[in-house]
């Protein structure tokens, strides 16, 4: 995990896996090519190499980033010093043993590698417990030796920490994390230091916006004229409130920087810096911190975090000397202090890490889920009995004694007896509120896969094992229900099953 000492431009992310704290993301490759013509390979794999010639030697893309794993894979094929982190994101719903595989090879043959340095899983919808299937199978492939390391990306804390306990060797969470989006700093990192987990964070510049580039500048609109990044985060900065709240920002982060070069609190060397660089050490500020410095600092010094992602536009832009800035200085506590004071006045970004891409409002490019999903499964099976919709979760019980999950008749929705029995696993291990969460995880699936939702619940009944107690249980509860408040029942009770620590039967209503 992140050392947090000013001069380590590395650190070791999982064993045998060494990254630089600066990570060069990729993603905008996907934005290069959005016309429909793929970057010319040879050179930007030159553009990308400039990267490991400075000392940057470590590269995030995704099997969705346009040709990024492609160029990628031309420069291992000729350096041995770099990190290739990649991504999964799939379709939502199941995916087969098989499909798994392919998405494994697909990426080891881009990269042109036998094994993956880090894959990094996306989950659509925790309602639908097919995210948990899929990295059961790539904890296979892993145990094969085809990955390395396995990794997430925009998890939430509860989610992350349900994936550990249930066995699956999890050693990064890739979330948003800046100045204007500090969800991070919360529960993920109890969660990231209970498990000994890594923060990579992206977004820390918000798309360019936190530079001197837009300080003072009139407010973009969003469209066309602007990058996919930059419409994306002109999102969030009006999720925390509007074009003049983030310009009473980017003041004071002016303000830190200027001061920070008054003091003289970094020297104008660096090792890393090549004679390849010499026309960007030469130009006007780059060696005094910058707005976009002081940054990626803030988030750099978060404890949990083990490097940044700095997106790098191949053959158009770099910023190599600039982002090298940040192993020559460290905020003092005045400038953390009038930087939290400062983001103190911003409303705060809604939910946890990963809301954005699972419930509205949906801070993406596009402003909803248009550019990444076709489509959005039932979790569960639906069979009409007569007048009744029946939902089966496909755990052997249900087959065994006779009963469905859930139960829709008119408007009203009964959902049996659910523990945390997947298969054959019980997720979230022995964690009481590990299963309870994902208990509601599947409550939620079978009321989704019936067209309703768990705003629609109108009472819950939770049993507790004897012994276990009960107010994990009920936190979690209370976590999940905070804003619906059904009626509820608690009952210590004898669970079927010595590892089924908790039971939750619901009731839900729909117009």
């Amino acid at each position: 995990m992140g050392d947090g000492i000013a001069d380590g431009r590395h650190t070791l992310l999982a064993p045998g896996l060494e990254i630089s704290r600066i990570v060069t993301g990729m993603w905008q490759v996907a934005d290069q090519e959005r016309g429909g013509e793929a970057l010319e390979p040879a050179s930007a794999c030159r553009a990308m190499g400039r990267y490991a010639d400075a000392g940057l030697t470590t590269f995030d893309m995704a099997d969705h980033y346009g040709s990024a794993e492609v160029i990628a894979g031309m420069l291992a094929a000729c350096r041995a010093d770099i990190q290739l982190l990649t991504k999964w994101v799939p379709e939502p719903g199941p995916a087969s043993a098989e499909t798994v595989a392919a998405a494994v090879d697909r990426a080891l043959d881009r990269l042109g590698t036998d094994r993956l340095d880090l894959l990094q899983f996306h989950a659509w919808n925790y309602a639908d417990p097919s995210w948990l299937d899929c990295l059961f199978e790539l904890a296979e492939h892993q145990a094969a030796g085809r990955i390395r390391h396995l990794g997430l990306t925009n998890c939430d804390a509860v989610h992350l920490d349900m994936a550990v306990r249930s066995g699956v060797p999890i050693v990064s969470n890739q979330v948003c994390f800046s100045l204007l989006d500090r969800r991070a700093a919360g529960a993920i990192t109890e969660v990231c230091r209970r498990h000994g987990v890594a923060l990579l964070a992206y977004g820390t510049l918000a798309g360019g916006f936190l530079s001197e580039r837009w300080l003072g500048r009139p407010e973009p609109p969003i469209d066309e004229s602007l990058t996919w990044s930059q419409m994306k985060y002109r999102r969030f900065i009006d999720q925390v409130g509007g074009w003049d709240r983030f310009q009473g920002l980017l003041e004071v982060v002016a303000r830190v920087a200027g001061r920070l070069n008054e003091r003289g609190r970094f020297a104008d060397t660096n090792p890393h810096v090549t004679s390849g660089l010499a026309e960007e050490k030469g130009a006007a500020g780059s060696t005094d911190v910058s707005v976009a410095n002081v940054a990626c600092r803030y988030v750099l010094e978060h404890a949990a975090v083990a490097g940044i992602i700095v997106g790098a536009r191949l053959g158009e832009r770099i910023h190599l000397e600039n982002n090298l800035n940040l192993f020559r200085f460290t905020l003092d506590d005045e400038a953390r202090r009038d930087l939290d004071e400062a983001c103190a006045t911003l409303d705060p970004i809604p939910g946890d890490c990963g809301d954005e891409y699972r419930r509205p409002p949906f801070l993406t490019a596009s402003g909803d889920l248009s550019h990444h999903l076709t489509h959005l499964p039932a979790p569960y099976p639906v069979r009409l009995s007569g007048t009744a919709r029946l939902v089966s979760t496909g755990t052997p019980w249900e087959e065994m004694a006779g009963y469905s999950r859930a139960v829709k008749r008119g408007g009203r929705i009964h959902v049996a007896g659910t523990t945390a029995s997947h298969g054959g696993r019980v997720i979230g291990g022995r964690d009481p509120a590990a299963q309870t969460h994902f208990i509601i995880d599947k409550i939620e699936g079978s009321l989704q896969s019936l067209g309703a939702g768990l705003g629609d619940v109108v009472r819950t009944r939770v049993y507790i094992r004897e012994g276990v107690d009960w107010e994990p249980v009920a936190r979690a509860h209370g976590a999940r229900f905070a804003d619906i408040r059904p009626a509820n029942t608690l009952v210590h009770a004898n669970t079927i099953g010595d590892d089924l620590l908790v039971e939750i039967e619901a009731e839900a209503e729909v117009s």
